[in-house]
């Protein structure tokens, strides 16, 4: 690995100084014309010679040998496709639990993931739930070998979809879960997309292949179609819905069954059921072909029509999944323990190990462009870990960290790569749920949790050395607000719980507004914030009442609007004076970012200092949290300071910020603002009998359908629809489909909303206006 990265490090640098004397050449044949030119070329020429070199880690045989037999993996997918159903039977099997209990069983025990009282109620994962297990693979070559596999459960609300993005961020591979009748739903869609974010590897398992309708075939055709991946199933099941009974091994040509007490014992055999030979044998032929589309061995043995070794396939199989091109496919039922440790050996057999993830940080100390680092997973290296979740536990916050170079001691100093304080590790966990096993020590590769360590998620620790940090997780915007009171006097416990669940949750936040005096916090959804509240109650013993939800709508301008504003303000002894003149034009998103809003000068004259100018960026900020039309935030404008002027006594920092944003409210309205509102994906599942029913609620709701799919007995119907309109809509679908519908819902885009519901946005903000700034 560590040659590895040095081999990648090598051309980065001869990049980096191609390009730049590159650019020292080309500031030379301007001729001597711009003394600045060769000012930047000396500057140029002085970065090039100290970039810096680092030191490469050879990973010791030890090392290798360990990192080998470890596998970091995560379970995601919709919701109710059976993540924590089969994570449960996963820990049965591999001894870590004694008994299997149900998600929404009988005994009221509930799953060991859902450690929450609130998940057991509900009968739904809310927080992603980390544990580790040993598991002896049967490896499809025939070797028995130990394996010690990271597992970390995760929701499949939308809702909850930062426990998702922080725990894909931190996994090696990961198990793609799908309902063999369902398929692909719109939260498999935004899994997959968070899966591609982090170059995460996956294997999928079709599970339910014991339900009436189980259709494995469409559900593959449909991940080739929809998540645009290559595909193929390694099982073909043995017996269909009720008779499903086992799987035939296309890899190894085995037949598998499990038998015993709740599917324990494994028992293969040669002879291939009669009724499934021929299904088997065009089922091997096709995954074949798929990886002869993505592997060049394979494509070469398939194109002389010859027929691959065990050895071939299995490695080509590994090769094809670990470059993010190949998906390979199991089957079973967890429900039913049937087909769940095949998967574990599949997990083993496939999906990388922490050596084989090319995983960079960025050194602090050199220029953002600068090219990232490489890690190497040496315990001798300097330590770098992130830590990518936060809990409150009863013994203080608990911080789960990913070890990723290095090596963590208890006891141990690490320091803080965003503030730069040292800290001291008081006490180091592994997590079983909400379990913990003490350690002394943890290596590259692991995931871990500390307790008494200050930080917030996405932070990096390293041991002083280096100033390496790693890029942090994706966060999306908040889409729905909700005005919080607790009910009677104010107790200490309010705040303390908002702080908390801030701090753990980032797509949950909290502020005040200014004129209503109102405490408003705003999430991912209605169940979202719904949860935080009864959390309220239930830790902290703060009863609340909420105001009715608020969508996030935003404003933004539509055409160019010039400016040149003065701001003149005589007091006694030194007055205020400053003068901007620029304009506004609407600004599309960065792709990598997603940022909207910027601000740009090109002042050259000299007419506003340059010391002034972030004080007029500072006002331009300032300026976008509140639009004149509806009181939301602007988003979608890039502001462009061309000229000015200033008095040399009167003029100040804040003069400037009072004249960008007089400037920006006299102006907007001359750029044709508009007001924008969330629009919605929306998946509804439902019996087929209540199809136009369904469609005409859609309908009614100003919905626009986008796609509709009819199975066997049920169809599902994906529609685009304004956050605004989906309220209530829960009770109504019940009411239209005898309580048998379902839907799921998740962000898409702002669009601008139709003119007369501009027009009662505006009119409903100018009447909660004071009188006297109407």
């Amino acid at each position: 690995m560590a040659t590895i990265a040095s081999a990648v490090r090598q051309p980065c640098l001869r990049r980096l100084c191609r390009a730049t004397h590159g650019d020292i050449f080309s500031g030379w044949s301007l001729g001597g014309r711009r003394a600045a030119s060769v000012a930047t070329a000396a500057k140029l020429k002085e970065e090039v010679a100290e970039a810096p070199t680092y030191p490469t880690y050879e990973l010791s045989d030890k090392d290798l040998q360990r990192l080998a037999k470890q596998r970091n993996i995560g379970v995601s997918a919709h919701i109710d496709s059976g993540k924590t159903t089969l994570t449960e039977r996963i820990l049965y099997y591999t001894g870590r639990i004694r008994e299997i209990h149900e998600v929404r069983g009988r005994d009221a025990v509930g799953a060991k993931m859902d450690s929450m009282e609130l998940e057991r109620e509900k009968g739904i994962t809310i927080q992603s739930a980390a544990t580790f297990c040993d598991w002896t693979a049967k490896l499809p070559t025939g070797e028995q070998e130990k394996y010690a596999i990271n597992i970390i459960d995760t929701p499949g609300h939308v809702d909850f979809t930062i426990e998702v993005e922080r725990a894909l961020r931190v996994l090696d591979g990961a198990i793609l879960v799908l309902c063999a009748v369902a398929g692909v739903q719109s939260q498999t869609t935004t899994v997959d997309r968070q899966m591609r974010r982090y170059n995460v590897p996956r294997i999928s398992f079709i599970n339910k292949m014991d339900r009436p309708g189980a259709n494995p075939w469409r559900v593959i055709g449909q991940i080739r179609s929809k998540l645009r991946i290559a595909a193929a199933a390694v099982h073909v099941p043995i017996g269909v819905e009720d008779e499903f009974r086992g799987v035939v091994d296309l890899v190894r040509w085995k037949a598998v069954y499990n038998e015993g007490e709740k599917g324990v014992n494994i028992r293969e055999t040669d002879e291939i059921p009669a009724e499934v030979l021929d299904l088997a044998k065009q089922k091997r032929t096709e995954l074949i072909e798929q990886l002869a589309e993505v592997d060049d061995e394979i494509g070469e043995i398939f194109l002389n029509d010859e027929e691959p070794s065990l050895e071939q396939l299995v490695s080509a199989i590994r090769r094809a999944t670990v470059g993010l091109k190949f998906s390979p496919v199991f089957l079973g039922s967890a429900i039913k323990n049937t087909g769940v440790q095949p998967l574990l050996d599949g997990v083993c057999a496939y999906l990388p190990n922490p050596a084989e993830s090319l995983v960079t940080a960025h050194d602090t100390s050199q220029p953002v462009s600068s090219p990232p680092v490489p890690l190497a997973p040496a315990a001798a290296a300097p330590l770098v870990a992130l830590a990518f979740k936060l809990e409150e536990g009863r013994f203080g916050q608990l911080t789960y960290m990913r070890v990723y170079q290095g090596s963590l001691r208890k006891g141990g100093h690490i320091y803080h790569a965003r503030t730069g304080k040292k800290v001291k590790v008081p006490r180091l966990v592994r997590m079983h749920s909400n379990e913990m096993e003490d350690i002394d020590e943890i290596g590259p590769g692991e995931i871990c949790a500390m307790f008494g360590v200050e930080c917030a998620s996405g932070d990096t620790f390293t041991d002083g050395s280096t100033s390496f940090s790693m890029t942090s997780m994706y966060v999306p915007e908040p889409v729905i607000s909700l005005a919080l009171k607790p009910v009677g006097t104010e107790s200490p416990n309010f705040s303390r719980a908002l702080n908390r669940f801030q701090k753990e949750d980032p797509t949950f936040k909290v502020h005040i507004d200014h004129e209503s005096k109102e405490t408003i916090i705003s999430g991912m959804g209605e169940l979202h914030l719904e949860i935080y509240v009864e959390r309220m109650r239930r830790e902290y013993n703060v009863e609340c009442t909420t105001g009715k939800p608020k969508v996030a709508f935003r404003e933004t301008v539509t055409q160019r609007a010039d400016f040149t504003y003065t701001h003149k303000k005589q007091t006694g002894g030194a007055g205020q004076y400053a003068k901007v003149i620029g304009y506004i034009e609407p600004c599309e998103p960065d792709p990598e970012t997603g940022k909207d809003v910027d601000f740009e000068s090109v002042v050259m004259s000299g007419n506003v200092p340059s010391n002034y100018i972030p004080a007029v960026e500072k006002g331009f900020y300032e300026a976008l949290e509140k639009g004149s039309l509806s009181g939301n935030p602007v988003s979608g404008v890039r502001m462009v300071l061309k000229d000015g002027g200033f008095h040399v006594v009167d003029s100040s920092e804040l003069a400037f910020r009072l004249a960008t944003i007089g400037a920006f409210r006299e102006i907007y309205s001359k750029a044709a603002p508009v007001i924008l509102e969330p629009i919605m994906t929306v998946e509804v599942v439902a019996p087929i009998e209540f199809q136009s029913a369904v469609i005409g609620g859609l309908n009614s709701r100003r919905g626009t359908i986008i796609d509709s799919e009819v199975r066997e007995d049920e169809f599902t119907c994906i529609a685009e629809v304004a956050l605004n309109d989906m309220f209530g809509y829960s009770s109504q679908l019940r009411g239209a489909t005898q309580g048998k519908g379902e839907f799921s819902m998740e962000y898409k885009t702002h669009l601008p909303v139709l003119p007369h519901v501009q027009k009662e946005l505006e009119e409903a903000y100018r009447k909660s206006l004071p009188q006297a700034k109407k």
